[in-house]
């Protein structure tokens, strides 16, 4: 079993906001695949049930706001014991250009609030990243109300492009591993 979890914030006031890529994402693969999430309210997640091949994948969207990710993620890996290993966090990023893709194995949490919410939840860095780059603010623009905007009418042309190529991402690490992904999706003319 392996775990996919989407950063985002629950509620219509953030939807379709930069910081909700994460359950964008996850809400693409869930249609594409017609997959329903089911409220686990023990698990302060929506969970989603996927069959990639033969191995079954929990779709998960943390329910905490973001800044509390670790405590839902948390609350799932001790229902669902699969490893730090077999746990890919798909999210938002401020240092790449909108539309950017990189997978990454580890590292920090690089100012996320969210993630860094599950690196002291879990206390480990060792699981995999899905990142997906929004670019920075305006001069003059906090980053927190950045990333809490919808998306520019520069951007909303390519945003589903985005989110498309974010779920094939997903895809591929799960289908193919991590370094099949990195390579075809961390490459800057992918974009």
């Amino acid at each position: 079993m392996k775990i996919v979890l989407g950063l985002g914030n629950p509620g219509k006031d953030y939807e379709r906001t930069r910081h909700n890529l994460g359950f964008l994402v996850l809400d693409e693969i869930a249609s594409t695949h017609v997959i329903g999430f089911v409220p686990r309210r023990s698990l302060e997640s929506l969970i989603g049930k996927w069959k990639v091949g033969e191995e079954e994948v929990l779709l998960v969207k943390p329910q905490t706001y973001m800044n509390h990710s670790g405590r839902a993620t948390l609350a799932v890996l001790q229902k669902f014991p699969v490893g730090i290993q077999n746990l890919v966090v798909v999210h938002d990023d401020l240092d790449l250009p909108f539309g950017r893709i990189r997978i990454r194995a580890r590292g920090s949490a690089a100012g996320h609030r969210g993630v860094q919410s599950i690196l002291d939840a879990l206390g480990a860095e060792p699981f995999l990243r899905v990142r997906l780059g929004i670019g920075r603010p305006a001069v003059g623009l906090d980053a927190t109300e950045y990333v809490l905007e919808r998306f520019s009418a520069e951007e909303s042309p390519r945003l589903q492009a985005t989110i498309s190529r974010a779920a094939d991402a997903v895809t591929c690490v799960l289908q193919e591993g991590a370094k099949a992904a990195m390579e075809r999706f961390n490459r800057v003319d992918s974009d």
